[in-house]
């Protein structure tokens, strides 16, 4: 009795062991373009080591950060020609190209980055198909809230920005400077203290720890502490790498590749941002002011043409803005990341 089971047991094990034995090995490269000091560095590799352990040792990761393999604005094409395997990129970097994720950059919409990654990537999941369709669209997600920190004058309501030169986060922002009389000045991350310490710039968007992380607190004075706006991200992947795999690798991508993931990136990213908040606080010769209520309702009156400017491109590609926002809108919402 005990040989027949030994028998079934290799049988069943030469019927098995092809199907994983014949499976390939892949070493994922994971691409970005923040320094290696940065939540999201960990945020990948995580992200890498979930995969790894799903899928059986089968598929590998190396993480390339600060721009190794390529420049911030390129990572979506990396993605999707092959340069690396899996990327993290900011579609408002490239304005107009994705315009319908962009709602998640207009004003005074999400308050958490948790619940606001996961309100977006939810929402978002049905729209990836159409809009990036050039790579397999893994997650969606969002940093903290945040708004301007300038080096030159405080800024507390709208007319202020009026003759500035500010560098914005995303496309959103831009055109919210260009609507308030400032100039917009292109850079990526990396480059802001240097532009705003040469005086090419006098002011940036962007998210309190990483203001202290890129040092651009060494350059600016004035601080903003509203939600004013959030920045849109996502991780992309290579398609053709995606076909090539097995099932069971491809759950493992999948099952690291939803809304749930999302938030696990998300939320350790929001607690390093929310942490600067306090970090500049503390610095001498650093002011942090909140909005009173009235200036904050002269902010969102001055952000409506946004919405419409939003609306007009999303509706050349087919999609209902309204609709499309109203989902959104009640996406965050179930996660508790709506701006009231």
């Amino acid at each position: 009795m005990s040989m027949r089971k030994t028998l079934l047991a290799l049988l069943v094990a030469a019927c098995v062991s092809p199907a994983y034995g014949q499976e390939k090995t892949f070493e994922l490269k994971l691409s970005h373009w923040v320094p290696a000091s940065h939540p999201l560095q960990k945020a990948l590799e995580d992200w890498g080591a979930a995969v790894e352990k799903e899928s059986g040792g089968t598929i590998k990761y190396k993480v390339y950060p600060a721009q190794q393999l390529g420049k911030a604005f390129d990572h979506y094409d990396m993605a999707r020609d092959g340069i690396a395997d899996v990327t993290y990129i900011n579609p408002g970097y490239q304005p107009g190209r994705f315009p319908i994720v962009g709602a998640g950059e207009l004003p005074f919409l999400m308050s958490d980055a948790k619940g606001g990654s996961m309100g977006l990537d939810a929402w978002y999941r049905k729209y990836a198909a159409k809009e990036m369709k050039d790579v397999k669209f893994c997650l969606a997600f969002i940093h903290s809230p945040s708004s301007f920190h300038s080096r030159t004058k405080k800024i507390t309501v709208p007319d202020d920005v009026k003759g500035m030169k500010i560098r914005p986060a995303d496309a959103t922002i831009a055109n919210f400077v260009t609507l308030l009389g400032g100039t917009n000045v292109q850079s990526s991350a990396p480059e802001v203290r240097d532009i705003i310490e040469r005086g090419v710039a006098d002011a940036v968007t962007f998210p309190w720890g990483s203001l202290v992380l890129f040092g651009i607190d060494k350059v600016t004075k004035y601080h903003m502490d509203a939600p004013l706006y959030v920045t849109t991200f996502a991780f992309v992947m290579n398609k053709d790498k995606y076909e090539q795999m097995s099932d069971r690798q491809k759950k493992a991508i999948d099952d690291n590749c939803n809304t749930e993931a999302a938030g696990r990136v998300g939320e350790p990213w929001g607690k390093f941002e929310d942490a600067g908040v306090d970090k500049v606080k503390a610095q001498s010769g650093q002011e942090v002011y909140t909005l009173t209520p009235e200036q904050t309702v002269l902010w969102k009156k001055a952000s409506e043409p946004l919405i419409k400017t939003w609306s007009d491109s999303v509706r050349k590609t087919g999609v209902d803005p309204d609709a499309a926002l109203t989902e959104l809108r009640a996406s965050l919402a179930k996660y508790n990341a709506l701006t009231q």
